[in-house]
């Protein structure tokens, strides 16, 4: 047998606790998204089952190793650590004895994630292709439904959904809060879209979305620049890439390899994907992109039975094509 290609997972745990459901009339069943909805939001909810499936599909499909990264979660352990967590595994996993021992070809080597853990799959590989301290580099990378920025929030795709299936915008701002900070007044700073400092103006170039959206998405909002210097938050993160890896430079993001993103119409984090597509482009990284105009946030979480949607196997077929392509 040959080689084989490694992918590593670094996927979100999800929860929820907000019963308030707004569906769009063309979501793809309908019903059956009210009803896995109306879980999520009234139980503690762990992806762990929907993504275990989806390593080993993906394993099996592809013939490929695949690694889960267990890291260390919020609140109990607040950034850096779990993007810490993620660059140990993948430094770990890249030396020539581990992959030795696995049958891993070091140049099929792809990293990806979903959500937050699509945004620290796009930090780390960040940091393994500018680091020489990396032997082998991440040949692809694959972002589904990425979290990708925490500077802004009140981009357009943040306003439609505000009420959105799954993550809604107030409880995706408690999340990102307790990722990073104990101080409550934080979580109505970011609320109110006041939550930078003076000295993070040059960055929201990075994050512009009515010059990195496609027309289509800004639907005649009007870019207002956030309050800045209200607050005199400190802590670590605000303006850190490996939280925000939307605010890497041009130089940068050249180093990137081939990257699959994929996004989703009714979701909050929706507008930070397509942002990312125009920068990556705009570079010259090749990118592939799915958007899925009826799909919802951590769709992928759906996919055993009876907790399964349609668009949820239809977004692992897609990954799974373009992982098989491309890897």
């Amino acid at each position: 047998m040959g080689f084989k290609a490694l992918c590593l997972g670094l996927f979100c745990a999800l929860f929820a606790s907000h019963l308030y459901i707004s569906l769009p009339d063309d979501i793809e069943e309908y019903w059956k998204v009210v009803a896995l909805a109306t879980i999520a939001k009234t139980f503690t909810f762990m992806e762990n089952a929907g993504f275990d499936s989806l390593n080993r599909w993906t394993a099996n499909k592809l013939d490929s190793v695949v690694v889960g990264v267990d890291y260390r979660l919020a609140p109990q352990h607040h950034f850096p650590v779990q993007f810490e967590d993620c660059l140990a595994a993948v430094k770990f996993f890249l030396q020539d004895e581990i992959l030795a021992k696995y049958g891993v070809d070091p140049t099929r080597i792809c990293i990806s994630g979903d959500s937050s853990g699509a945004g620290l799959a796009a930090g780390v590989t960040q940091q393994v292709q500018t680091d020489t301290g990396f032997k082998h580099k991440i040949k692809i990378q694959a972002l589904l439904y990425p979290s990708l920025q925490i500077i802004d929030s009140y981009l357009p795709s943040h306003q439609e959904n505000e009420h959105g299936i799954i993550l809604p915008r107030d409880l995706a701002i408690k999340l990102v809060s307790l990722y990073l900070t104990k101080d409550e007044t934080f979580v109505e700073a970011m609320r109110r879209n006041e939550h930078m400092p003076q000295e993070s103006r040059h960055l929201f170039q990075f994050v512009n979305w009515s010059t990195l959206l496609p027309e289509k998405y800004r639907k005649g909002y009007v870019y207002t620049e956030p309050i800045l210097g209200k607050h005199n938050f400190s802590f670590p993160g605000l303006m850190d890439i490996r939280i925000s890896p939307l605010l890497a430079n041009d130089s940068l993001l050249q180093n990137l390899p081939p990257t699959y993103i994929l996004t989703c119409q009714y979701d909050i984090v929706r507008d930070d994907g397509l942002m990312y597509v125009s920068r990556l482009q705009n570079v010259g990284v090749q990118v592939t992109h799915d958007h899925i105009e009826n799909g919802i946030h951590a769709a992928l979480s759906f996919m055993t039975p009876p907790l399964y949607l349609h668009v949820g196997l239809r977004i692992r077929d897609m990954y799974i094509s373009w992982l098989d392509k491309n890897l």
